[in-house]
């Protein structure tokens, strides 16, 4: 793993507080239950895994779960939808990161957008039905009902990753000169 300097501590910062606010301004689909909402909060987690790197990326979504959890507290006092994005952003942004890397190209990104938001609908709906809902039961004393994971959670995180593709596309080729100079600049670091 590289080293990370004062440049990078500061890109991942400014990346996190951006992800942070965009946390804050998520909304809720009408055909799913109000808790399940959209935001794009892992397009500056993406953006800091391409530019230097995956641990990059896992800081960026832990820092602004952080901020979140601070400023909005938890229910339960057991953050378990903090920990829930957070492993959602992971799982999302490693496979696709990983992915491009190897297909440095916009066809490249664009099949590793699709698996990344397949890897993580499937993953989060496992996680979800053994894990999440679990920790909803025991620490909100709130049921979930088993069957939402094929009927809400697995289709709103293939349109939720669906959603932040596309404007991750709509960025990346706004910005891929820009994007490719960062990258230079941290690989010479």
């Amino acid at each position: 793993m590289k080293k990370l300097n004062i440049k990078a501590f500061v890109s991942i910062g400014m990346l996190s507080a951006v992800a942070f606010v965009l946390m804050l301004l998520d909304f809720p689909l009408p055909m799913f239950p109000s808790f399940l909402k959209i935001d794009f909060s892992d397009i500056p987690a993406l953006i800091a895994a391409i530019i230097m790197g995956p641990m990059a990326g896992v800081l960026v979504e832990l820092f602004k779960n952080l901020l979140d959890l601070l400023t909005t507290g938890s229910v339960t006092g057991i953050p378990v939808g903090h920990i829930a994005n957070f492993v959602t952003g992971v799982i999302f942004i490693l496979p696709t990161y990983y992915i491009y890397k190897k297909i440095k190209s916009q066809k490249g990104l664009t099949i590793a957008l699709i698996a990344g938001t397949l890897i993580t609908a499937i993953m989060m709906s496992v996680l979800n039905y053994f894990v999440f809902l679990p920790m909803y039961a025991v620490f909100m004393n709130y049921e979930v009902p088993s069957e939402w994971v094929v009927s809400f959670i697995l289709p709103f995180n293939i349109l939720k990753g669906i959603m932040m593709s596309i404007v991750f596309l709509i960025l990346f080729v706004k910005m891929q000169n820009w994007i490719s100079k960062q990258q230079s600049s941290f690989n010479r670091l």
